[in-house]
């Protein structure tokens, strides 16, 4: 599979060879949604509670006799039937929204998206992104420069002047390629990978 090489003005400058095993697979968009529908699943902290009949601030007094008013018989507020009584199933905060995905369907997918991406020109390659000092003006000018608006950079190496240089921007995200994850690939327009990251994502998911 060959990917475009960009240069400093964002046009591509020229093509260079990337392993198919990575960027060359068919896509399965049913594995692609599984795996983004289990990151955000398992990102869920699950710490939501509500009350059953028991916890609610209640009385035990009976609210009206038993027999007599024409209404159902009630023995007291807290149940469920009532506004401001107790949940039937109340949600737990010991919750668990996780969902296991094997190592095996993880890199098909994410294969599956580096593929895709490259068929429809959103993923391309630099051959590096510095920044002499943490300026964001100093980065937002570079991708201005580039013609991207929504970017997700994967660097081989991010230093402290890349990371602070980006964290306020936007729609930028700049990480490492162990830290790209299936979310943030569908979610940005461009994908930037540099020379040397490709090699490593070659190791982590060929």
């Amino acid at each position: 599979m060959q990917l475009e090489l960009l240069n400093d003005q964002g046009q591509a400058a020229s093509k260079m060879e990337a392993p198919d095993t990575v960027f060359g697979r068919e896509y399965n968009e049913a594995l692609v949604h599984q795996i983004v529908v289990a990151f955000q699943a398992n990102a869920r902290q699950g710490t939501r509670a509500q009350k059953d009949r028991e916890q609610v601030k209640h009385s035990t007094k009976k609210p009206f006799k038993q027999k007599g008013t024409g209404r159902a018989r009630a023995g007291m507020t807290s149940s469920p039937l009532w506004r401001g009584g107790g949940r039937i199933f109340p949600n737990s905060p010991e919750e668990n929204f996780t969902q296991k995905i094997n190592k095996k369907m993880y890199r098909a997918g994410m294969a599956s998206i580096f593929s895709q991406l490259a068929r429809e020109g959103r993923l391309a390659v630099v051959e590096s992104l510095k920044v002499d000092s943490p300026k964001t003006k100093q980065l937002a000018a570079k991708f201005k420069a580039m013609n991207l608006d929504s970017v997700l950079v994967i660097a081989d190496q991010v230093d402290e002047n890349l990371y602070l240089a980006s964290r306020n921007l936007t729609n930028v995200l700049v990480v490492e390629p162990r830290y790209a994850d299936p979310l943030s690939l569908v979610h940005y327009r461009k994908v930037l990978v540099t020379k040397a990251a490709v090699d490593q994502l070659k190791e982590m998911f060929a």
